[in-house]
């Protein structure tokens, strides 16, 4: 079953229908939605748009740099990810701008490098990529490595031993909205915090997951004791993430992705199912150059069903792990610049 894409498609009619026009500091402009709520049952399939082709590597390297604490756009590069590039360059840019500006009185001495030859600079100079592949404290830092005088916490691996030990917490929560180090960020984060929740399953719950996931109808007979021996899970993991700034058309999808994936890590690191992922979305828009591409996308009709996700060799701790995408079917990608 797929309701995903047709979820996706009401709110891109929603932001066209009842969007206010808004500046922003992109220059770009928005139609602009404030409070919308996105909500996608995993049972029914891993959470990637059929109504165009989704860029899974890029949505997978991210969440990795993420898990690994990095802010540096190296590695993205090296995976090649550029996600992230416009952000880096811009601050490159601005810099000198700023640094002509003050020197010289004008900033005609600035001489601007394309974005291939600001990437081939990061990739082969290890210097210039310390000091403009940098993007400051953001989410890897704060998910990872936030500071607290001279030491640091790592709010995933803490949310981890959290969720084993005290599974019915409400502080099962990482943060990357980190107010005293905003300013050293290149870009403070959209998607700022997640939630977890964790529940029981119902003895029926696990007896239907573990028939689907052995492929054959069991007898109940004595199947409690099977289940255990085979570990399977008793307790079901959902995660609702909150965003500030959702660019609709090219953000939102692979947040959704991104978030969906990280659900499903935490499910194996806990030995639970991945239940209920829920986006709560604040200034939900769509950039103006956006919007034909919005209103192609509204008008494709949505494959049947949704891909699966495959995991293996998962080290969430260290952000490593192996993803293969089965099953998945997808219209044409749709091209729509990215406004930094």
């Amino acid at each position: 079953m797929n309701e995903l894409d047709r979820s996706y498609q009401r709110l891109l009619q929603d932001i066209l229908n009842n969007g206010v026009e808004k500046k922003d500091r992109t220059g770009t402009g928005t139609l602009s939605v404030f409070g919308r709520q996105f909500r996608h049952d995993m049972s029914d399939g891993f959470p990637l748009l059929t109504t165009k082709k989704m860029a899974v590597k890029s949505i997978m390297t991210e969440l990795k740099w993420f898990l690994k604490g990095d802010t540096n756009i190296k590695y993205l590069l090296e995976n090649d990810c550029h996600i992230w590039t416009g952000d880096a360059k811009k601050w490159y840019d601005d810099s000198f701008k700023k640094y002509w500006g003050e020197i010289e009185g004008r900033e005609s001495k600035f001489k601007p490098i394309s974005t291939k030859e600001f990437e081939k600079r990061i990739l082969k100079n290890d210097e210039f990529a310390r000091e403009w592949g940098e993007l400051g404290p953001v989410y890897g830092a704060q998910w990872k490595k936030w500071k607290v005088n001279n030491s640091f916490i790592d709010q995933i691996g803490t949310l981890i031993k959290n969720i084993k030990n005290t599974p019915d917490s409400r502080r099962l929560m990482v943060s990357a909205w980190n107010v005293g180090e905003l300013y050293q960020m290149t870009l403070p984060p959209c998607h700022y915090g997640f939630q977890v929740y964790t529940r029981e399953l119902s003895e029926s719950e696990r007896f239907n997951w573990y028939g689907n996931k052995i492929g054959s109808h069991m007898h109940h007979d004595h199947i409690e004791h099977e289940m255990n021996e085979n570990n399977v899970p008793k307790r079901a993991i959902s995660l609702m993430w909150n965003q500030r700034s959702v660019d609709t058309f090219l953000g939102l999808p692979f947040n959704i992705a991104s978030y969906a994936t990280l659900l499903t890590l935490l499910a194996e690191e806990v030995n639970m199912i991945p239940d209920q992922l829920i986006g709560n979305l604040g200034d939900t828009h769509l950039y103006l150059n956006h919007i034909e591409q919005a209103e192609e996308q509204i008008n494709r009709e949505p494959k049947p069903h949704l891909p699966k996700l495959k995991l293996s060799n998962v080290d969430i701790l260290n952000g490593e792990f192996d993803y293969e995408i089965l099953d998945y079917e997808s219209h044409p990608t749709i091209k729509a610049p990215l406004s930094n």
